[in-house]
């Protein structure tokens, strides 16, 4: 796949997520093995390009790999003008957001509830295109519901319009984040058109991966939710698929890596707001890695009031942390733990 001069075979994308996939968390996910970290959900409203959310979520560095802004609003020319606005200063990739299904965002006919509106979908499309010389990409689920499901459609009109990528989300709008995804409008989707197409949604490791790649015929994957927590996992799954390697990075230097996610997170968000984000990721690092007994360690870590009183914990519990890592990993052998030496592998 190639997308202007990014090329790889099998590419391992990280999800944009609203609220989650800053700059610390992009830069990470980068470091330890994804092809391409897809820059938090924006508004394509120029009015709003110099408020704090906006302009937080357009920092970026080469630490973070390829630069990919996405866009969010469902007016041609305003997602074309923030588009050029956005090369200019330094998008390297344009994203077109039509499967965020929160309700705050159909409501204003965006994202997920463009679907509906084949038209509105082409105009957009190609005033987008046509506005810059980057590659644009727009990432989509299989339709409005079950009843409803026109990927195969929408994906043909992208292709029509120029766009060089398009993600599928293996669910519609009406399924939120219910349910499990599916991969057969996927499957479809790569039979209907000959861009690449990227797998999104439930894929959780390297197996399960590898079975979606085999079953689509998807270009590569895209991971969102289940490298909340765990992000090494997109570089863990790209070893899989690239080299037959898959290995996670031993319990140690997974620990390691939430704390450098800490120190990220308080250098770049400041000393009022960082510590409180970090309360979001850690706590998915503990539901990941202890699962039934991860609410003692996530509630204490809540109720700590400074990045200080954080840091101490991480480090003064990391022989319990520790412990029950292993524990768990101990009841699921099939985990297959690499040395500490990997993780950037």
């Amino acid at each position: 796949m190639q997308l202007g001069d990014f090329v790889s075979d099998l590419p391992v994308l990280l999800a944009p997520m609203a609220g989650v996939t800053d700059l610390p968390m992009r830069q990470l996910a980068v470091k330890h093995g994804a092809d391409i970290a897809v820059g938090e959900m924006m508004s394509s409203d120029l009015t709003l390009a110099h408020s704090r959310k906006t302009q937080s979520r357009a920092v970026h560095s080469n630490d973070a790999g390829l630069r990919s802004v996405q866009l969010v609003g469902n007016d041609p020319e305003t997602i074309a003008q923030a588009a050029r606005f956005n090369v200019e200063r330094g998008a390297e990739i344009i994203d077109i957001n039509m499967g965020c299904p929160a309700k705050k965002v159909c409501k204003k006919a965006a994202g997920s509830a463009l679907l509906a509106d084949t038209g509105l979908v082409s105009d957009i499309l190609k005033s987008t295109v046509q506005a810059v010389s980057v590659p644009v990409t727009l990432k989509i689920r299989t339709g409005i519901d079950r009843s409803n499901k026109n990927g195969v459609e929408i994906a043909e009109i992208a292709q029509d319009c120029g766009i060089a990528m398009l993600t599928v989300h293996g669910r519609t709008r009406a399924d939120k984040f219910n349910g499990e995804a599916e991969y057969e409008t996927l499957r479809n989707i790569v039979k209907a058109v000959d861009i690449p197409i990227i797998a999104n949604g439930d894929i959780d490791s390297a197996e399960k991966a590898a079975r979606v790649l085999d079953n689509s015929g998807a270009s590569g994957v895209m991971i969102g939710r289940a490298a909340q927590g765990r992000l090494w996992l997109p570089g863990q799954i790209a070893g899989k698929l690239r080299h037959g390697i898959d290995k996670q990075p031993c319990a140690e230097a997974r620990l390691r890596l939430v704390r450098e996610h800490c120190r990220l997170l308080y250098d770049f968000h400041g000393a009022v707001m960082g510590f409180k984000i970090a309360r979001k990721h850690v706590g998915w690092f503990f539901e990941a890695e202890l699962y039934d007994d991860y609410l003692p360690f996530k509630r204490a870590f809540n109720a700590l009031a400074s990045q200080d009183a954080q840091e101490q914990f991480l480090s003064e519990e990391s022989n319990r942390i520790l412990k029950g890592i292993e524990a768990h990993e101990k009841d699921n052998p099939h985990h297959k733990i690499a040395s500490e030496e990997s993780i950037a592998a």
